[in-house]
């Protein structure tokens, strides 16, 4: 899906495609249009809820809308990987009332939904306490191929040496050890696929080193891999 064709809707879309410099505002505040009062009681479909949450057990973010009443989902991502960043754009276009935003002084794409009542409910579910924790329908999550896909391109990582795959990681630094522990029982129960706790950075993230288990992973998730984000499996 090319930008270039999707009808400018504001300023921002010509600031995108022109690679203006431009720094992310906060969206208008037109949330009590009507337009948007009935967008905010339509649900989100099963493929943008995977999308939504697999990246949120990444880098994807809830903040609250200007209002306070409601959540809005925002994601940032480097230029590098913007047919990524593209994807999560065309299937959440919806509930987006602008294109993805340049950010020059790091070279980043930023984009973000309109708040919404159904991604104040996930907000509840990743951040019980205010910062993001292993949600409660975890399991769920993991049985969604493709969001285990979004979670890969978001925040994992292949392992090479010597030019031979030799396993992927999950970089699931900001979860607990406990929380990590119980990721890898689900990828073993759901899946037979077999993590290990990798030590990183003074934290811990998810390693799958065994040939069967890391070809199983690979499998479960390759149909959904972006092109351009290939070189992620090897």
């Amino acid at each position: 899906m090319q930008l270039k064709s999707v009808k400018p809707s504001s300023l921002l879309y010509l600031i995108y495609n022109r690679g203006m410099k431009v720094i992310p505002r906060e969206a208008r505040r037109i949330t009590y249009s009507t337009e948007i009062r009935a967008l905010k009681k339509v649900p989100f479909s099963s493929k943008q809820l995977s999308i939504i949450q697999g990246s949120l057990l990444g880098d994807g973010c809830l903040h609250k809308s200007w209002s306070g009443k409601n959540y809005r989902f925002a994601k940032t991502h480097s230029i590098k990987q913007r047919e990524y960043v593209e994807l999560v754009y065309k299937n959440l276009k919806p509930f987006i009332l602008t294109p993805p935003v340049l950010y020059e002084p790091v070279q980043s794409l930023k984009l973000r939904t309109i708040s919404h009542p159904e991604l104040t409910k996930l907000r509840k579910i990743f951040y019980p306490q205010g910062l993001k924790n292993l949600p409660s329908n975890m399991g769920s999550i993991i049985k969604d191929p493709l969001a285990l896909a979004v979670w890969f391109m978001d925040d994992g990582n292949i392992v090479v040496r010597s030019g031979k795959v030799i396993g992927y990681n999950l970089n699931t630094h900001s979860f607990s050890q406990q929380e990590n522990e119980l990721i890898i029982k689900l990828f073993e129960r759901l899946y037979g696929v077999s993590f290990k706790l990798d030590k990183n950075k003074g934290k811990f993230r998810l390693a799958v080193w065994k040939k069967l288990s890391r070809e199983l992973f690979r499998d479960i998730i390759k149909k959904y891999i972006l092109s351009s984000m290939q070189y992620k499996l090897g």
